[in-house]
Parts: structure tokens; sequence; C-alpha cells
């Protein structure tokens, strides 16, 4: 009879956790993050689950940025889409386009008691993610900014104060120089991102030169790129000069996954890439201490640097679902731009906090102070508030736009085009891919 009695009540008990389990509502989060980043995601989805009980976030990793978006609009197509979905910043016009799709976070806010205000973020993360009339669409979360990195061992060894980051690409070239004279490295610099987001995109920002008309594209459809400026022609003649020269080295396209090997293994001296790449970079630096500048400008231009302007990915809420499962979605949304949660976000990946809370609560637990330059990224995109040209680009298809400006610089670096020709080609083939969005959007 006991045994009977012990059978009964676990078979009792395993019947309530699961009714319990049941109760609970799923949300689909679909992102776009691996290796160490992508565990940490999901232990933020995991604290968010364990801090309350009637909704479960379910993180599903599908693929890099680009091939997350594809299987995003194949999903809502079939009816199957999640209710969050991660989004890379130059996805943001194809995602302000797609009509009926997207759930504005504004609006989910304001539907679901949400104490949500925009004026709580960074003044430029804001500025990117709403639209004309003030109204944010998308959730910031890995918010970033190129920065750059240098070797301090190698800049003491060629005689330069290992302190004092270049500023101007001219400091670029001369320090380079005497660091390959000094055969404290093999080159001088190297980049990520080279054509787009370092090379085109920043540049104009950095110089408050416009990349396209109607405000970068934020004014909407009929903008026009132009970003083939006399700067764009003066940096990448000097950069095709500097690869023949050896004070530059390139190492790839987008993602720049042959040039960090470059710097971590000392033949390269100074590296640009996204601030969060800091982890990686302290981490992976073979045997030399790691310095932390802003993206160099040219000191002849007035007003430079402006500010940059920010890369990563915010998280989208998708339409067609519950409204039950929606009030889930907020509350997690609202959980995740806590201080506490973004300030160790921030901490550990090197993205910058994208509230003021968080850096705020960052700056009291005096992680700044220990950590000497992980505050760089965050001053440089704060340096003045952003203008028309210095607030990012929003073109629809711009993920297509980029493919098209790397493949055109490619042949400047080869020597099979001018940097004029290079950049007048992008400009023009980038154009007709607007003209084709705005055909396929109206």
């Amino acid at each position: 009879m006991k045994t009977v009695n012990r059978v009964g009540l676990a078979a009792l008990s395993l019947m309530l956790s699961t009714s319990v389990a049941l109760a609970q509502t799923e949300i689909n989060w679909w992102h776009s993050m691996g290796g160490e980043l992508g565990a940490r995601l999901e232990g933020i989805a995991a604290d968010f689950n364990a801090s309350q009980s009637d909704y479960v976030v379910v993180p599903s990793y599908r693929g890099e940025y680009e091939e997350s978006m594809v299987n995003t609009i194949a999903a809502f197509r079939a009816g199957e889409q999640p209710h969050i979905v991660q989004v890379y910043e130059v996805g943001t016009g194809t995602m302000m386009a797609a009509k009926g799709a997207v759930y504005p976070v504004y609006q989910l806010m304001a539907d679901h008691g949400s104490n949500f205000d925009p004026s709580a973020y960074l003044p430029v993360v804001t500025g990117y993610y709403t639209d004309t009339e003030g109204n944010m669409l998308s959730m910031p979360f890995n918010s970033s900014t190129p920065i750059l990195y240098y070797n301090k061992t190698a800049f003491e060894a060629a005689g330069l104060d290992p302190d004092v980051a270049p500023r101007t690409w001219d400091d670029i070239e001369a320090f380079s120089q005497q660091i390959i004279d000094a055969g404290a490295a093999k080159c001088g610099f190297t980049m990520a991102y080279t054509a787009t987001w370092l090379g085109t995109e920043n540049l104009s920002a950095l110089h408050n030169v416009p990349y396209g008309t109607l405000e970068n594209g934020f004014g909407g459809l009929g903008s026009e790129l132009t970003f083939n400026h006399d700067l764009a022609v003066r940096l990448w003649e000097k950069l095709a000069e500097w690869q023949q020269s050896g004070v530059y080295s390139y190492g790839g396209t987008a993602g720049g996954a042959d040039n960090a090997p470059k710097f971590y293994s000392g033949e390269c001296a100074i590296y640009m890439n996204s601030s969060a790449s800091r982890a990686g970079v302290l981490a992976n630096a073979d045997g030399f201490e790691v310095g932390f500048g802003m993206l160099p400008v040219f000191g002849d231009v007035a007003g430079a640097p402006q500010n940059s302007i920010i890369g990563g990915a915010t998280l989208w809420t998708l339409a067609g679902h519950e409204d039950a499962e929606y009030e889930g979605v907020a509350q997690f949304l609202t959980y995740l731009s806590s201080p506490e949660v973004q300030a160790a976000w921030h901490q550990a990946t090197g993205y910058l906090p994208v509230t003021l809370a968080a850096y705020e609560l960052s700056q009291e637990q005096g992680y700044y102070d220990a950590n000497p330059g992980s505050d760089i990224a965050i001053q440089q995109i704060n340096l003045n508030p952003p203008t028309e040209n210095s607030k990012g680009v929003r073109f629809g298809n711009m993920p297509q736009i980029r493919t098209v400006a790397d493949e055109e610089l490619q042949a400047v670096l080869n020597g099979s085009k001018t940097a004029r020709e290079a950049l007048d080609s992008a400009v023009e083939r980038g154009n007709q891919i607007l003209r084709e969005f705005e055909a396929a959007n109206q």
C-alpha cells in the first residue's frame, strides 16, 4: 500500500509539474550568434525563464545575419515565423519595408503597458532605429562601432609612445613606416569590413559627409547613393599605395576572417575592427599588450571626427501571433533592456551599453577604470550629436549594396581599377539596386 501511495504521489507530482510546464507560453527567438556570444545569449534567456513562470524564451541559432533574414522571410511566408528575430543594422531598411510583417516595438510596448522610453537609449542608437516620427521600430540589443586596436609592444620597440594611438591617416602612415623600418612588425595595419563599414560608411560619418541623399536613406524611398565623394577616393588611392609599400595588408572582404590573425600574431601592428571584437582580440593577442584608439580621420578636414556609426543588430518582433504571446515578448524585451542585463552583456562582449543606465552602472561598478580602453567605442560614437550625415546609413537591400562595394573596391587593391572608377561604378550599381528595391516596395 505504501508503495502504491508513493507511486501515486510521484505520478501526481509529475502531472502537476507537467501542467505548470504546459501553462508556460513559449516565445521563439531566432538569432545569429554562435560560439561564446551565442552561449551568453542563451544564458540571458535562461535567466529570464528562471525569473518567472509564465513564459519560456527559446533561443534558436539560424545562421549568419544574411542567412537568418532569408530563413525568416521564408518562415513568415509559411506562417511559421518566430516571435523575435535578430537582424543586423543594414537590414533595417528592408525590415521597415516589410509591411504587415513587423510589430513595431513602440507599439508592442504601448499595447502591453510597458514603461518604455526611447530616450533611455544612447542617442545614436535611438536615432538609427526610429522612424521619421521618432518611433522606435526594433529593440536595440547588440550595438557596436569600429575602433582601432594596436600592438603596444611593437610601438615601443619602434620608438613610438605605446600610450598614444594614431589619430589621423597621416599618423597611420608615419607610425606604420616607422614600425616596419624598425623591424617591429612586417606590416603597419590591417582592417576588417574594409570596403564598406570602415572604408566608406564610417569614413563618411566621421567626416560629416553624406553617404547618400535623403538623410542617408532615412528619408525613405527615392534616395541616391553618393559615397563616391573625394574623401573616399583619397582614402582608397592611399590604401592601394600602402598595400604596395607594405604599410597596409589586405586580407579579405566583409568580416575580415583573414585579417585578425595578422594582428594576433604580431605581423601587423595596427588593426581596425568592431568594438565587439575586444574580447577576441585580448584573448588571442600573442605575447603583446593591446592598446585602443578611435578610428583615424583626415586631419585637414574641419570638424573631423564627427562621430562613428553603429553596427551590430536589433531585435524585431514579427506579426502573426496571439496577444498573450506578445505580452511575454514585451516582458522579455523589458528584462533584456534592464541596466543589470545590459551592463553585464556590454562588459562581457565589447558591445556598446545601449542604454544610458547601463553605461552609468558600468561606471559605478568601476569597469572602465579596471579595463582601460573599454570606453573608447562609447566616446567615439558620442563625440558629437549625430547629424543627417552621421547617424548611419539606412537603405533597402543594403547588404547587396555592400557586396557591390566590396567587389568594386577589391579592384582598386588588385590594380585593375582606379579609386575613382571603382567608387563611381559601386554607386551606379548600388543605385540600380535601390531602384529595384523601390519598384518592389511601392
